[in-house]
């Protein structure tokens, strides 16, 4: 490569320009080039030709810690690394080589794949030994000099918390195997501008689409070395550009994204992106260098005093939340996607770490979390955190700010062991009613509760109620990966099974899982493909694939196994609850007396009576009642006016054929009709005639049933 760098310095007019914004900002005649890098001696741009020839321009400028200069003659579309040169100290962090050629941290748009991992490395043999001096170059992806967005986006959909329901998917897996998809756009952000997409997620009624990391990813060296690559994409390599394995065309994937957004957003469906600021692909100490450890580890990473990253993520690194430079670059990638990419909000990954200055304990108001939450564009961004990390000490379910919601896997927990027969009904009920125990005694609102069964991490609903344990060969770490703890049950037998009996009781315990998360107060989120049956062969951590497996081979939704009749089951459940605003309620129930002179939520027994102390602690209780009250919903139409309901009397039972009594308390309805019922296949009631308070029900099994009041 050396006979082929050509060296130039910026001296004399034009003048340097500025330090804002970080990255390539293209001007009349050239383009602007901003690097943080406050302890380097000198940052080089190295332009990149067709054929690989590489020119280097110093930039000669540095201010607040920024190296910054106008290059003359680059145009959009330009290939560029980074060098930096500065000291190789790296018992104290620094870790400056010049012969690694880095991506700039702000790229909007990166190209090309890594090559040897060896040359990746910015030392020798030794992470604290002598600098490498193999050069990088031809092994690195490369940034690439991108137009400002002059395009203007359709208003957003902007859909009430109290209404929002979360459907959370992974761009490629979702249509890669969809046969209405046209094939070239199947695995991409295209296909999700499909008509039967669309068509499919409106119908099924869900609000907002949470998209598995979209930010550009690198595989992790470990996983590398294993053949295999990073499917989900929790491995950040950029965190301004678009990952380019989903674009139909390498280089149009800015324009293809903000494609799947307006196409989302014209249907009603809002845009939040699963966001990784926690962590990035560079592992730890001794992995490559290619972008942030090359120009600021100091700054943008948690070491300790001998040099090694503090690793509170379990990735191998953690990015520092105290440190301005990282408050700036979250910041401005936040805003980037929010306001020139369109999305309507995010999901923060390992969210704790976020709020650990130092890595000590956790501060609902550290700088970066406050940063996000006074920002006033991300203000007006739905805020959802993944509320743990790696460590004890970062678990902090219900310990973030007011503009706060939160993934709350209590709730995940407290559904599986009701509906698997391991727990009785005191948790249950705390989490059906909004997690009050956890996000109440403050502003907060029951939908800061983001409720879910399964996500993307652990088992499918189908494989929830099919697999007792974890099946996770196909990954490569002889099933050493994911959690053993799934609250699973296989109804009898491992898996795949044509037993009639099995496989009825099977779909029972799922419709029973799904209208319990779709029923209950808070935000419910969905994983996709649930809502039709989907399977991954009982993998609870399918994050990785083989290096050269197609978006089809890829976790992909096998659409052509649809189940119908759970689609339309899901569907009808998600009708109910956008027809009942006593369901989805903006105040926590605190058992206050109604305009009516009746209690908001009243919890009765199986016979009807309602419960008493004894039967909050006995564990073997498998039957509960919930009489909502429809009288003081707290919810409000768009005209800001409050709206009426009629109560409900939500009936939920894990367990054999039994007999349960109407709730009848002198205050409650005298009639009750029923509107849902997960016995059946589709939810429709076998018999939606009114019935009397104090009538005996028999169910045959585990059941959730819904009954609307008529009377009172």
């Amino acid at each position: 490569m050396s006979s082929n760098v050509h060296h130039s310095v910026t001296t004399g007019p034009p003048a340097p320009g500025s330090t804002f914004p970080l990255g390539a900002t293209p001007r009349d005649g050239g383009t602007q080039f901003a690097v943080h890098s406050p302890e380097a001696d000198g940052i080089e741009i190295c332009l990149i030709d067709d054929d690989g020839g590489e020119r280097r321009v110093e930039l000669g400028t540095r201010t607040f810690g920024v190296w910054h200069g106008f290059v003359e003659g680059v145009e959009v579309g330009t290939r560029y690394g980074i060098r930096a040169h500065g000291p190789w100290n790296p018992s104290g962090g620094r870790r400056f080589n010049p012969h690694k050629i880095l991506l700039d941290p702000a790229a909007r748009a990166i190209t090309g794949d890594v090559g040897s991992a060896q040359a990746l490395l910015p030392y020798e043999d030794d992470p604290f030994g002598h600098p490498s001096t193999v050069d990088s170059l031809g092994h690195m992806p490369l940034a690439v000099v991108t137009a400002p967005n002059t395009v203007a986006s359709p208003p957003r959909p902007t859909v009430p918390w109290d209404r929002t329901v979360v459907y959370e998917m992974h761009v490629g897996a979702y249509t890669a195997r969809h046969p209405h998809v046209p094939p070239e756009h199947r695995g991409t952000y295209l296909g999700l501008t499909a008509p039967a997409v669309l068509e499919h997620l409106t119908g099924l009624g869900v609000t907002t689409v949470e998209l598995l990391p979209v930010h550009a990813a690198i595989t992790e060296p470990g996983v590398r070395a294993r053949g295999m690559r990073n499917h989900w994409g929790y491995s950040t390599g950029s965190f301004f550009a678009p990952d380019p394995r989903f674009a139909t065309t390498q280089g149009d994937e800015i324009v293809e994204f903000r494609a799947m957004v307006d196409a989302l957003h014209s249907v009603g469906l809002e845009v939040v992106l699963d966001v990784v600021y926690n962590h990035t692909c560079e592992s730890g100490v001794d992995g490559p260098s290619m972008s942030w450890r090359g120009l600021d580890a100091p700054g943008y990473y948690l070491l300790d005093g001998r040099g090694y990253d503090v690793d509170l993520t379990g990735c191998g690194n953690t990015l520092d939340s105290a440190s301005p430079a990282v408050v700036r670059m979250v910041c401005d990638s936040l805003r980037y996607w929010a306001t020139d990419m369109g999305v309507d909000g995010f999901r923060f990954d390992l969210a704790s770490t976020l709020g650990r200055p130092g890595g000590w304990r956790f501060d609902s108001r550290a700088p970066l979390l406050t940063a996000i939450a006074t920002d006033p564009v991300l203000s007006t961004r739905k805020l959802i955190a993944e509320p743990w990390d790696a460590t004890g000490a970062g678990y902090q379910v219900g310990g973030f700010g007011t503009m706060w919601s939160e993934w709350n896997d209590r709730y995940r927990d407290t559904v599986r062991r009701f509906w698997a027969g391991q727990a009785g009904i005191r948790e249950l009920a705390s989490r059906i009613a909004g997690s009050e125990d956890i996000f109440g005694g403050g502003p907060r609102k029951p939908w800061a509760s983001v409720n879910f069964v399964t996500a993307h991490d652990g088992f499918t609903t189908r494989d929830l109620v099919s697999y007792s344990a974890k099946h996770n060969e196909a990954n490569g770490e002889e099933n050493r990966d994911g959690t053993d703890n799934n609250i699973s049950v296989n109804h009898g037998v491992e898996g795949p099974t044509d037993d009639a009996e099995i496989t009825a009781a099977r779909d029972r315990h799922v419709r029973a899982l799904l209208a319990t998360l779709t029923l209950s107060t808070g935000t419910p989120m969905l994983l996709a493909g649930d809502e039709i049956g989907h399977s991954q062969s009982g993998n609870n951590n399918a994050y990785c694939v083989p290096e050269d497996a197609s978006a089809a081979e890829s976790w992909a939704i096998d659409w052509d196994s649809m189940d119908h009749d759970l689609l339309g089951f899901v569907s009808r459940l998600l009708r109910i609850r956008r027809s009942a605003p006593s369901l989805r309620q903006q105040e926590f129930f605190i058992g206050r007396d109604t305009p009516t002179g009746r209690p908001d939520l009243v919890w009765f027994d199986a016979a009807g009576n309602e419960v008493n102390t004894a039967t909050w602690h006995d564990d073997s209780i498998r039957t509960i009642q919930a009489w909502v009250d429809g009288g003081d919903v707290r919810s409000y139409a768009s005209d800001g006016h409050p709206v009426d309901d009629a109560s409900s009397l939500l009936i939920l039972h894990s367990g054999g054929p039994t007999e349960v009594s109407l709730a009848c308390p002198p205050w409650a309805a005298e009639r009750f009709v029923p509107v849902f019922d997960s016995s059946t296949v589709d939810g429709a009631p076998v018999d939606s005639a009114a019935i009397e308070a104090g009538s005996a029900l028999s169910l045959t099994g585990s059941t959730v049933l819904v009954l609307r009041s008529v009377g009172r």
